[in-house]
């Protein structure tokens, strides 16, 4: 039986499951997915087998291609939210793991582009953890 996860955007205009099995997990440091996370990096689960099927608001997935890269984002035009597309030249499915509602069943495997990484990103271990907002 196929492993099946959900998601959706922050809005929930868009929903999605995946049918299949993810095998990577990266965290992603290079300029690119800082910029278009706005974070430290971006978080992706990999698949050449799994299929997604668009439960609502396909129409409402835009996706952004940065010329002369390879590089590709889709996300929903109500809400901005990161969602998975298929990669053109080989087929992988990609899905932003803050995307999912469903427990991934997969831990990162590495951190990628890492030299590449913002300077406040080092040893962020070390900072005070706050369950909530800060008070």
């Amino acid at each position: 039986m196929d492993n099946l996860t959900t998601g959706q955007c922050l809005c929930g205009a868009v929903k999605f499951r995946i049918s299949g099995e993810f095998e990577s997990f990266f965290l992603c440091h290079c300029g690119r997915c800082r910029k278009d996370t706005g974070s430290a990096h971006a978080a992706n689960l990999f698949s050449s087998t799994a299929k997604i099927t668009w439960l609502s608001g396909e129409e409402n997935v835009k996706e952004f291609r940065l010329g002369g890269t390879q590089h590709r984002k889709c996300f929903c035009t109500n809400c901005g939210s990161a969602l998975p597309f298929s990669q053109a030249n080989d087929g992988v499915l990609v899905v932003p793991a803050g995307s999912l509602d469903s427990p991934t069943g997969i831990r990162p495997n590495a951190h990628i582009c890492f030299a590449d990484r913002a300077r406040w990103d080092d040893d962020l271990a070390a900072l005070e953890r706050i369950d909530g907002l800060p008070g």
